[in-house]
Formats: structure tokens, sequence, C-alpha cells
């Protein structure tokens, strides 16, 4: 299987992409690398302007179409595909640029913003099924009947040989790299940069490592190369990677080509999508996160080695990003939820919000209750959402507000 792909194709690749698709910054982060142990190097794809990698796979393919009509082979009546949306992107947007008619499939439940953005690029968007596999399916009827090529995600030699074009930049930046740590869903990413660093093996430093990173919802591929039966979920912050079928070929190179594959939980993703907005100030999707999430889960794996993570995606729903923001806001106490049981009687708010005044934090919401609370008729219970420091500070506002005699509690 393996060999169906060589550098040479993903070398070609490059000469189709040149001048198309950036050749992304792959750079150090000091700030990553001292709280993991390692050495980070982050490659940025979500600069792309699909704002995702998918972009290489999808231009090699349509480029390489359009050479064999070039050549004198049967003319194209468009292209179609199933995506849940940075593949569409990627082929939405170089389809418009390259004069082609594309229609894409979607889940029905894909991102709104990633759904606008494929009409944007001049598709015409299809919503069906509930994932990846029933919206695949619709394409591929689709296909047959319009006459329309299907440009598959990540189970084709071209796509394939266009994502393995992100290996040769990261390894021609840094060819001493220990470690390459990859999204997998389909795995057409991981892939791609394998077979290129495996054919660019005699140039760089010996025994580098190649692992795969799938989220525990969604770990198919991971089953097929190892064998395990690790349950499969329904939905996740990473639908980049939500994948239910692993592509044939693709686990094929995986088999052969990769290390080792792993699994990160949905709070190791959450994490990882608010430390780059925070500390590198860099927008990714859940999917983008994955890489970063292995590393943080596991750290003592790392450590000491040089480390080169792919951001593959920032295609994230705004709603969601809010919602992961004030999640970690939470876990980090910098959002704390305060309840106080207080005799019910007048100025007894005044009084609490005083002492939390005092106590250096500020009142995000106040909730009065007296219907729903297991407090005596004659009390109230209130609940306040504080903006504070840490975790240390909001226990000191709980202390302050019971040496002023309220019972008050957090969390």
């Amino acid at each position: 299987m393996a060999a169906d792909i060589t550098l040479a194709d993903i070398e070609a690749a490059a000469l189709r992409l040149a001048g198309h698709v950036l050749d992304t910054p792959f750079v150090e982060s000091k700030t990553l690398s001292q709280i993991t142990g390692a050495q980070v190097f982050l490659k940025f794809e979500n600069l792309q302007f699909t704002a995702s990698f998918k972009e290489r796979g999808a231009l090699n393919k349509l480029a390489a179409l359009l050479e064999t009509v070039q050549a004198g082979g049967a003319p194209l009546r468009g292209v179609i595909a199933a995506s849940a949306g940075n593949h569409a992107q990627g082929v939405a947007h170089h389809a418009q640029r390259l004069g082609l008619q594309a229609v894409i499939v979607m889940p029905v439940l894909t991102p709104t913003v990633k759904v606008e953005r494929t009409r944007g690029f001049g598709a015409e968007v299809v919503l069906h099924g509930n994932g990846f596999d029933e919206a695949r399916e619709h394409a591929l009827g689709l296909a047959q009947a319009q006459g329309l090529t299907f440009i598959h995600p990540f189970d084709d030699p071209l796509v394939i040989a266009g994502q393995g074009t992100i290996g040769l930049e990261m390894l021609r930046v840094q060819p001493d790299l220990d470690c390459l740590v990859v999204a997998v869903g389909g795995g057409g990413l991981i892939s791609g940069i394998a077979t290129a660093a495996r054919g660019l093996a005699p140039q760089l430093k010996p025994g580098l490592q190649i692992i795969g990173v799938q989220t525990s919802r969604f770990p198919a591929m991971l089953n097929a190369v190892k064998g395990t039966r690790h349950a499969q979920g329904s939905s996740t912050i990473a639908e980049g990677i939500a994948v239910a079928q692993p592509g044939q070929l693709t686990r094929g190179i995986i088999a052969k080509l990769v290390d080792d594959l792993v699994l990160v939980d949905e709070g190791d993703i959450e994490q990882s999508v608010l430390m780059l907005l925070e500390i590198e100030k860099t927008l990714v999707e859940g999917a983008g996160a994955a890489g970063l999430a292995a590393l943080l889960k596991e750290p003592a794996r790392f450590a000491g080695k040089k480390v080169g993570l792919v951001l593959c995606g920032g295609n994230i729903d705004p709603l969601l990003l809010a919602s992961i923001i004030e999640r970690g806001m939470v876990r980090a106490g910098r959002l704390a939820r305060i309840r106080v049981g207080a005799r019910d009687a007048p100025g007894v708010l005044a009084h609490i919000t005083a002492v939390v005044a005092e106590a250096g934090a500020n009142i995000d919401e106040v909730h009065h209750q007296r219907a729903f609370s297991a407090l005596s008729v004659q009390n109230v219970e209130v609940e306040l959402v504080l903006q504070t420091r840490n975790q240390a500070h909001v226990r000191e506002v709980v202390t302050r507000l019971a040496e002023a005699g309220f019972e008050a509690s957090a969390g």
C-alpha cells in the first residue's frame, strides 16, 4: 500500500501547489516548550486562505485532473466532495479559482461558519446525513447520477501527496526533529507527512518518530491499525477528525510508516485550543489542537525531544469557542460560582456584595433564590458568578464571606 505514494509524488505536488497555497510558518513556541518540557515547533496551517491544510490535497487533485484533460483526456463536468467543512472549503475555493463547477455534501450538523464559507466560494452545498460517512455515500450517488468527479478527502493518492507537502516544508526548516505529532481522522494528513519523512530519512536525524493523535470519541484508525475495540462516540469538538470509517489506503500507510497512535479526551483538546489562543494568539479548531493535547496528556513521553506539531485548521464555530473560553476560565479559577446562604432581610445583598468587592472579586451575575432553596423560609440563597484571579482567590472570597457571618461555598 505505502509504495503507491512516493516522495517523488509529494515533490511533484509541491510544484503544482507553489504560489497557490502558503508555505506556512514553522517556528518554535518558547512558552509551550517551557510548559511541556519538549522543544515545540508549530506548523501554522490555520493561516492558509481556507484556514486549513486541506486545500493542499484538494488543489493537487484538481490540478492533476486538469493536466489529464489538457493531455487529451475526457473533459470534466464538475467535481463533488463530501466533507465536514475543511476539505469542502479547499475543493470549493480551488474549483472556483480553476473555473470548475463544485458540489459539496456536508453533514447536517456541520458548523454554520464552515457551511457559509463553502457557499461563499461559489459551491453548491447539499446538507445530508448525520456524519461524514452518510454524507460521502450521498455524494457518491450524486456523482454517478450527475457525471461528477468525486474528490475524496483522504483516501486518494493525489490528495495524500498534497498533504505530504507539509512534511517537506517542516523537515526542510527543522531536519533534526525527533518527533512529528499529527492529528488523525481519515488519515490523509499523517499518511502524506509520514511518506515524506520516510522518503527523506537519509537526510534526517535517525529514529524520527511519527505519532498520530485521535480523539477518544472517534478512535476508528487506532482500532483498525492496533486491533483494539475502543467504543465510538457520536460527537466531538474536534469534528474535523470525527471519521467513523478509516481509509483503506491511509490505513495501510499508517500501519507501515507511523510509530504509534494515541487518544486524547475532549478536555485535553479544550485546554489546548485555549492555550494556543492565549499563548500563541492563534485560533485553532479542535482537530488543530489535537497534537498539543497529546503533549499535555503525556509530557514524559516527549520530554527533552524536538517535536513538530501541525495546527491543521482554524475553522471553529464562534459559539463553541466562547464555551471553551468560559469553561477554561472556570477551570483556572478566573470565573467562579459561589453560593451564599443568608437571612432574608433588607441590606443583606448589599452586605454580601460589599464583602466580595473588598476581597477584590468582580460580580458578573447575581441570582436571588427563594423558592428553589433547601434553606429555611426566612433565609435566602444568593448565587454569585464572579471574575476572580485564580483558585486561591476563589477560596479567599469564600473565607471572607464566612468571616462576615455568611454560609458560603464554591462550585
